[in-house]
């Protein structure tokens, strides 16, 4: 048994003979008579009575049809919805984000890829550089957009895409006495309480923004640890110390937090767009596509 013996039963079966079936299929009616006669072959069974003009279903062929005419509406589907995701039209990507990312170069992105993929489903889930590596072996993710600070390197199964360099600027206070000047240098904050983030014990994100201020020869003395960026600032807004964030979060308006840039700390971060190597996925091609733009 097969499609084609199927398709043209269910087709006799709606015109209501092989000859009006063989003028809508354009083929010849012989052409139909033979491959339901190998279906009834197969079947061990007549589904047509053919002392009958019009011809009518046996028994065994009204318990055929129906089944027979559900069987190729799926498998209509199926083609349907494969050639959707097979062209991009249709799918599902994940992708695992860094918050501070959620609030800069994210929403753009995204807004750009949902006009140009409708029907791709977005997953994205919030989750620490560090554990992105493990979410893509586990195929959890097909995008880990992630924040480094210095040089870093990816494992070898796995692709790292500059997505940008952004610069650290200082989080200050509104109403503290720094938050008039138009710049500051690192031992500027020597004196001030440091706010550290994210409070994870993987991460050395926090410690690398102190070693990156002791190559200046700053030693800020650490107050508090924040969870995340967004408690950080939050921290910083409430006057209870300072701290380095990206430039791009400084877009963000935060109340009572003042953004200053930094002079001499060559040490900057960068979004890097992490991807198994051997990934070949073309909703993954055009997200990072409009995250470069």
């Amino acid at each position: 048994m097969n499609l084609k013996q199927l398709r043209y039963f269910c087709e006799v079966v709606s015109c209501g003979s092989a000859t009006q079936a063989a003028k809508h299929l354009f083929i010849a009616p012989t052409a139909i008579s033979m491959q339901i006669s190998q279906l009834e072959n197969h079947l061990g069974g007549e589904l047509f009575d053919r002392s009958t003009r019009p011809m009518e279903l046996t028994a065994l062929g009204k318990y055929f049809y129906p089944r027979a005419k559900d069987l190729l509406a799926q498998m209509t589907k199926l083609d349907e919805e494969t050639h959707d995701i097979a062209t991009g039209k249709s799918g599902c990507l994940s992708i695992g984000v860094v918050r501070s990312t959620l609030f800069t170069i994210m929403p753009q992105a995204i807004r750009a890829f949902r006009e140009a993929y409708p029907g791709v489903h977005l997953d994205l889930l919030e989750v620490l550089s560090e554990y992105q590596p493990d979410l893509l072996v586990d195929r959890r993710i097909h995008i880990g957009i992630s924040r480094f600070i210095g040089k870093f390197s990816p494992p070898d199964h796995q692709t790292h895409t500059l997505i940008m360099e952004d610069p650290f600027v200082v989080a200050i206070p509104a109403h503290h006495p720094l938050a008039e000047k138009k710049s500051l240098i690192p031992k500027d904050i020597d004196k001030e309480p440091f706010i550290i983030y994210p409070k994870d014990p993987v991460t050395r994100y926090g410690e690398k923004i102190l070693d990156a201020l002791a190559t200046k020869d700053s030693k800020p003395e650490v107050s508090y640890e924040a969870i995340e960026i967004h408690t950080a600032l939050s921290l910083v807004s409430a006057g209870l110390g300072v701290t380095l964030v990206a430039q791009s979060i400084s877009k963000n308006h935060f109340k009572d937090v003042v953004f200053i840039p930094i002079e001499g700390l060559e040490t900057s971060t960068s979004i890097i767009a992490v991807t198994n190597t051997r990934e070949q996925n073309i909703h993954v091609d055009a997200f990072l596509s409009f995250l470069k733009t």
